[in-house]
């Protein structure tokens, strides 16, 4: 559904994005992670015909951005970042807002009522239509934001920093309307909340400093970075840490043990090498040792320990 290949971005000698390749599949919800300033922004408005690339190529739905912008625009929509929330003309009301969205994005008329009626539904703002848009809350700006993404019935949307500024509340209700429209739609949500691209996308890019760094599942980002999976467990009491890690070591296929005081208890958490399950012996070096367990979990790294790793190592 989405190509991107070898995408070069340059302001004469300055570097905003370089060498930037990925793919999303239909129905997908593809995060696009970064630090800010670290060229996110960038790539969301070439895939959306707003910047052309120095180099690179970028096809969405068959078609190149740069060869058939047009039709490329008819199959996205694109919910753009302003400097103080969504870019939207805050003195108008939220149905002349659309309906002008509408117009501009070519919208037959006869089908305009109908169209900004389901993106309405869709984003939920149906009781705030004759409301100015300045008045409203964040959360209802960010919905007018999306709705005005919906307007064309996209195939792929295109969502720059969708809660940003956002209360709990309100970042959990624009979470759920996205992962509704998954599988229907296609979606690249572009943030720097680490938590919101770990509960709402199935695949992750992330882009440091104009470059991608990883592409994958946060899982098997945490695998591949770790060098096997993770096994947690936490044992009453406070044994010797060195004595522990000693007896751990002696199970074949472990690559590290760490031990550390939790209050009363005992937590290790050691990583595997190859694939073979190691809870039993791990059982098995408890009991030989009189060790009681309180607790025993497969762990893996967490999206902020991976996004700390790619994006914070020296340069060679």
């Amino acid at each position: 559904m989405i190509e991107v290949k070898n995408l070069s971005k340059f302001y004469g000698p300055t570097k905003a994005v370089e060498n930037v390749s990925f793919t999303v599949g239909k129905g997908e919800i593809l995060g696009l992670l970064g630090p800010n300033g670290a060229g996110k922004t960038t790539i969301m408005r070439i895939l959306t015909g707003y910047f052309q690339p120095t180099s690179g190529s970028v096809k969405i739905a068959g078609f190149d951005v740069v060869e058939e912008p047009l039709e490329v625009k008819k199959r996205i929509g694109y919910m753009q970042e302003g400097q103080q929330g969504p870019a939207l003309y805050y003195e108008m009301t939220v149905s002349s807002f659309l309906s002008f969205a509408a117009e501009i994005k070519g919208t037959p008329k006869k089908d305009r009522s109908q169209n900004i009626l389901k993106a309405m539904e869709l984003a939920g703002i149906k009781d705030v239509r004759h409301r100015i848009i300045g008045r409203l809350s964040s959360g209802y700006k960010q919905r007018v934001g999306l709705a005005q993404a919906l307007l064309n019935d996209p195939e792929i949307l295109i969502l720059d920093e969708p809660t940003r500024g956002l209360d709990p509340k309100q970042i959990i209700e624009i979470r759920q309307l996205i992962k509704n429209m998954a599988g229907e739609r296609t979606i690249i949500l572009s943030s720097h909340i680490l938590p919101e691209v770990s509960m709402t996308c199935g695949k992750i890019v992330i882009i440091d400093k104009g470059e991608k760094v990883a592409e994958d599942t946060q899982a098997e980002l945490a695998k591949k970075l770790e060098g096997g999976d993770r096994v947690v467990v936490k044992i009453k009491g406070k044994p010797d840490a060195g004595e522990v890690t000693k007896e751990f070591k002696k199970i074949k296929n472990l690559k590290e043990v760490r031990v550390e005081a939790e209050g009363n208890s005992t937590r290790i958490e050691v990583v595997r090498s190859g694939s073979k399950d190691i809870r039993e012996d791990l059982f098995a070096t408890a009991v030989e040792n009189n060790w009681i367990i309180l607790e025993m979990k497969s762990s893996s790294l967490s999206l902020e320990e991976v996004f700390l790793r790619l994006t914070t190592r020296e340069d060679v």
